[in-house]
């Protein structure tokens, strides 16, 4: 049955709320789950509950929206889930600050911005739908907890955390601000201190972390994990210190041994305290105090000058028995290696500029080039200044040596990584809590599962001394020991929310599930997920965590495969006015609902989508959203009718059309938002030029084609098309259009593009493409933006058939 035909009258929210009711009340985008069809898991990094969606939530998952309409359009059973992430440390702070609990803060903005989500068109399963601050979600946190701390995974040991002293509790990473490095509570400095925290063991999947075989991610993210795990093979090389012993340091180099002529410790090291000299205390305390109060980033920035004390001990050189001075150095981190290295100046810069700065000595062990005239030489050469080893080459020197050392039993070949554990320990209320009893007889006991979840207590009371609430609660801490039954103290403790974001893809199966965390049956069918949309920025912590989660649940036997998402892609970011990334805290956040109310939804997702390719992000200029609403209008017009004086040939039509329907499919692939939006103007303008023109039939099938081609990308306005050329409901159900290739290769022609006369690319258009066209699509060309972004475009020269040069300045 066909659709009524559409209001005369443009009104592009009435159309939208009309056409959402429509989707709601025939339950459109319920999850297709015929397996006969290939299946597309697509997911998009969820939200956290902040209080409002704004431009930077709508960057993200518009587009992600339109690919996954795009894949079920194509065949595919789409599952298209959304949640929210909805501990940490904004509703804790919205408790002290408000005094208000974090559940009911955050559940007030999860109604919120469920009802913006609704509005944004997207094809989202809402009946999938997880909070994470639900028992119902963290109860299997927890019971991931136990399973890990079972296979030794999750364990507790002293670890450096960073410390307010005034309020004497630990921070996380977002709580310390500024340059100096102060508590955002109170601003007192914060120092590091070592205490008794919950880590997991990802270390012991890190070679498996650094193999991509299986997926298809960004070289970016991979180069940036790998960077992070920092796999590294050396020697473990054993060095006496005076009034400590034996002290193991690793290094990539065994074969500079011999021109170690100091030794480092991290300021941090256990046994500087115990090595300093009476006569070196008070200079090495202020130093260490010192050190304590920097940020890891400013320790290892290369552009400071190096600093240390000599803590008034010595190291024996194993190589050539030469005693050598202990310094503690900030450039020395405790989170990396053992805490402490030896210093060979002639072959490393670091080293080279701290022994310039405190008159020590340097000995080159690899012959520079005759050439060279700098100062640390770190490249190949023959051993020199090496005893046994002069004369070899670098590898064959590091061979010699590492043997030389397990003969001696001063050392032994090693791999190290720069990857730590995974310090999960918060020390705050708004997170999941951590299933452990301390008993005074047994010591560290696990909560039997069938007491899960731990559910945080509703009643807590948030002041602002920096401490947990839970610690201040007695019903939630004091308990029995489920070994002996005797009185018992609960872990305090609550997990970092980047545990909740782990395993969430899982969840969203079936987020009712009790009998595990998620149904194994729905896992066969939708598992792993196809594509993941999000932001580089999650590269190495929620990105790195979720591959580790998925190989221990592999070693778990919960899945059979080892990676959680086959292909990423990710987004840039939307700029705020000010040129920098839209947050909140930076007070430079658009309220899209401002434009909603004017132009509709897909105006706004259409123009965040031709902003500028979608991995590279862009500037907000609000101005830009009238052009798109009048495409979207004229587009629309189309449906209705109207003449056109010129006369146009059938077969130019169809072959404008598979030209078009060509360029949408490929630019959709491939995530090239922008481009398949003004490969449709242009042939939106070319319709509007011919309407009138042609046969019914000619111009109806040219119609169905162009509200297809737009569906994915401007749902209801292609929902309003669709109806209005007489179609049945609804154009999200239909299959995607076909091209014929012959009638497209004897079209196109190859337009040079030029920015200042230098080439930055080579686009293929149709031979006939108009001037203003040509310069469309010259400026959305991937290759040519960065030229011109950020620059005045001068003029555009257009040579037809041959070449776009655009001038800037």
């Amino acid at each position: 049955m066909s659709e009524t035909k559409p209001r005369k009258t443009y009104d592009p929210t009435a159309l939208e709320r009309r056409w959402q009711e429509r989707w709601a009340e025939t339950g459109l985008y319920k999850t297709d789950e015929d397996t006969s069809k290939p299946k597309h898991y697509a997911l998009t990094m969820l939200p956290y509950p902040s209080g409002d969606l704004h431009v930077g939530h709508w960057y993200p998952m518009t587009p992600s929206d339109t690919r996954a309409r795009f894949k079920r359009m194509n065949g595919y059973r789409v599952f298209f889930p959304i949640g929210f992430d909805a501990f940490g440390l904004p509703a804790e702070n919205a408790a002290i600050n408000r005094g208000i609990h974090p559940y009911k803060w955050t559940m007030s903005n999860i109604e919120n911005m469920r009802g913006q989500l609704r509005q944004m068109g997207a094809m989202f399963d809402f009946d999938s739908e997880v909070v994470t601050c639900d028992p119902e979600y963290y109860r299997w946190n927890q019971w991931f907890f136990l399973k890990f701390f079972e296979k030794g995974l999750a364990y507790r040991k002293e670890a450096p955390v960073d410390w307010c002293p005034k309020d004497n509790t630990t921070l996380a990473r977002e709580q310390v601000v500024g340059p100096d490095r102060r508590c955002e509570r109170c601003g007192t400095p914060v120092i590091k201190k070592n205490l008794a925290q919950w880590l997991f063991g990802i270390t012991r999947y890190a070679d498996e972390l650094l193999d991509f075989s299986k997926i298809e991610w960004p070289e970016r993210v991979e180069t940036l994990q790998r960077n992070w795990i920092g796999r590294s093979e050396g020697a473990e090389i054993v060095f006496e210190i005076e009034g400590y012993g034996p002290l193991e340091v690793f290094t990539t180099r065994p074969d500079t041994l011999f021109g170690a002529t100091f030794f480092v410790m991290s300021p941090e090291h256990p046994a500087v305290e115990k090595i300093t000299t009476p006569e070196r205390e008070d200079e090495v305390r202020a130093y260490v105090e010192k050190a304590a109060r920097m940020s890891e980033i400013d320790r290892t920035d290369v552009t400071r000058e190096k600093t240390g004390v000599f803590t008034g001990a010595h190291a024996i050189n194993p190589a050539n028995g030469e005693k050598i001075p202990v310094y503690a150095a900030d450039y020395v981190l405790m989170g990396y290696g053992t805490g402490a290295i030896m210093a060979v100046p002639g072959q490393d810069e670091r080293d080279w500029e701290f022994a310039e700065k405190y008159d020590l000595p340097i000995v080159r062990t690899v012959e520079p080039p005759e050439d060279f005239d700098g100062k640390a030489y770190t490249g190949e050469g023959q051993a020199i200044n090496s005893g046994f080893l002069d004369g070899l080459g670098v590898e064959e020197a590091k061979e010699r040596m590492i043997s030389h050392l397990e003969s001696e039993g001063t050392g032994r070949r090693a791999v190290t990584y720069r990857l730590r554990d995974w310090l999960i320990s918060r020390q705050r209320y708004w997170g999941t809590p951590i299933p452990i009893i301390y008993c005074p007889e047994h010591g560290a006991v696990p909560v039997p599962e069938e007491d899960l979840p731990v559910r945080l207590p509703e009643d807590a009371e948030f002041i602002p001394t920096g401490e947990s609430p839970l610690k201040r609660d007695p019903d939630f801490y004091n308990t029995e020991c489920p070994t002996c039954g005797g009185p018992a103290t609960r872990e305090t403790d609550t997990m970092d929310t980047f545990v909740d974001s782990s395993w969430y893809q899982y969840r969203y199966l079936s987020p009712h599930y009790d009998q595990g965390p998620f149904d194994p049956e729905r896992g066969a069918k939708w598992l792993p997920v196809d594509q993941y949309t999000g932001g580089i920025e999650h590269a190495v912590m929620h990105l790195l965590y979720t591959r580790f989660w998925t190989k221990v649940m592999r070693d778990m036997g919960l899945v059979d495969f080892d990676e959680p998402m086959l292909r990423l892609h990710n987004q840039g970011h939307i700029l705020g006015e000010d040129g920098e990334k839209m947050s909140k805290s930076r007070g430079n956040v658009i309220n899209p609902q401002d434009f909603v109310d004017r132009y509709g939804s897909d105006a706004l997702r259409c123009f965040l989508m031709f902003i500028g390719p979608w991995g590279q992000g862009g500037p907000w200029d609000g101005r830009g959203i009238e052009g798109i609403s009048r495409f979207l209008r004229r587009a629309l017009s189309l449906a209705n009718g109207g003449s056109s004086d010129a006369e146009a040939d059938p077969a130019e039509i169809t072959r404008r059309t598979n030209r078009t329907v060509k360029k949408v499919t490929e630019d959709l692939e491939g995530f090239r938002f922008n481009t398949a939006l003004a490969a449709l103007m242009e042939h939106t303008n070319y319709l509007l030029a011919v309407r009138g023109g042609v046969g019914e039939d000619e111009w109806k099938d040219a119609l169905r084609s162009f509200a297809l081609l737009l569906a994915p990308l401007a749902p209801h306005h292609a929902e309003e098309m669709w109806s209005a050329i007489g179609e049945t409901y609804s154009v999200h159900e239909q299959a995607w259009p076909g091209y014929d290739e012959a009638l497209i290769a004897e079209e196109e022609i190859t337009l040079v593009v030029q920015v200042n006369g230098k080439l930055r690319d080579r686009v293929a258009v149709p031979a006939d493409i108009s001037e203003e066209s040509a310069k469309e699509r010259a400026l959305a060309s991937e290759k040519v933006r960065p030229h011109v972004e950020g620059k005045e475009l001068r003029k555009a020269v257009y040579v037809p058939g041959r070449l776009v040069n655009l001038v800037v300045g």
